[in-house]
């Protein structure tokens, strides 16, 4: 049997980075014919879909050179794509977000990009589809990506009676809630998969190693107001960052699906989901003592504009 060679299996993997970088047709310089570079729309891409971004966040994560950064920053905020605002947490470190304007200018090359990825797909029978994504993932796991430790997805058959039963069992354990709550979860749950209404709801269940360890729902309010609803991440994923990944999953769609503002409702004694809020951005507007689910409860409103 031959062994290939360390530099047999480099000549491989650079021929595959060939093949693939041909096959997304990012050999452009600039992507999908807009006035920005690729790494310009990577850097887009994250402030799109994550709060709270610095620029030594983009650094570390993009693996870019701080002095281009800074140069691609101060030519987006002089286009007025993005703003610099104080962090609450350190007045000496400045975190960036997209205006309206950059979003704008956004989201046709997230769509575009969306569409030529989805028609790669579709020329593939479903079989093939899912062993690619399966191969891709183990790629990235192999390189040490730590986001593949756990994969977001849509909800299947099955995984609304788990998010009844977890939760259920879930604030039990650790908070000695009754079965009320368990009444409540079934009751929000209920509603959203009757009334569902795909324009303007969604649902991601978050899997680890092909097990449900979380799970996170925004619903309607009204016209204007999205409404986050049942977070939840099992004891054994905690540390992740599954719950911030979710929390920023909801605010990118609520903006996508036009709302202007999201609320949700909370208990004091929820601490780890209280610091995963701030750190998105809500802020408390509202709290109540209250006797719920067997206990003296003070429950709160939280709400950040989007």
């Amino acid at each position: 049997m031959l062994t290939t060679t360390i530099e047999q299996r480099a000549l491989a993997v650079r021929g595959f980075n060939r093949f693939y970088t041909r096959q997304i047709g990012v050999l452009h310089e600039h992507l999908l014919n807009s006035e920005f570079s690729l790494t310009e729309v990577r850097i887009l891409y994250e402030l799109a879909h994550r709060t709270g971004l610095t620029s030594s966040n983009l650094c570390q994560e993009l693996s870019l050179n701080a002095g281009y950064l800074s140069r691609v920053i101060t030519g987006f905020e002089k286009k007025g794509l993005l703003v610099k605002t104080r962090s609450a947490a350190d007045a000496r470190v400045s975190q960036l977000e997209l205006t309206e304007q950059g979003r704008a200018a956004f989201e046709p090359l997230n769509d575009a990009s969306q569409r030529e990825v989805t028609t790669m797909l579709e020329a593939l029978p479903e079989v093939a589809q899912h062993q690619l994504i399966d191969a891709m993932r183990q790629i990235r796991m192999l390189l040490g990506d730590r986001e593949t430790d756990y994969i977001l997805r849509d909800p299947q058959p099955g995984d609304m009676g788990w998010i009844i039963h977890r939760q259920a069992i879930l604030y039990a354990q650790e908070y000695g809630w009754n079965i009320e709550y368990e009444a409540l979860v079934a009751e929000i749950v209920a509603k959203f998969v009757k009334e569902f209404d795909s324009s303007s709801e969604r649902c991601w269940i978050a899997e680890k190693d092909g097990k449900v360890v979380g799970s996170v729902f925004v619903v309607r309010q009204d016209d204007t107001t999205a409404k986050l609803r049942l977070l939840s991440v099992e004891a054994s994923a905690r540390g992740m960052g599954i719950g911030s990944r979710l929390v920023d999953e909801c605010l990118r769609f609520a903006r996508l699906a036009g709302y202007t503002k999201m609320v949700l409702w909370t208990n004091s004694v929820l601490t780890d989901a209280r610091r995963i809020y701030e750190k998105a951005g809500f802020q408390l507007i509202e709290e109540e003592p209250h006797h719920s689910f067997g206990k003296d409860l003070v429950g709160q409103i939280w709400a950040r504009d989007l």
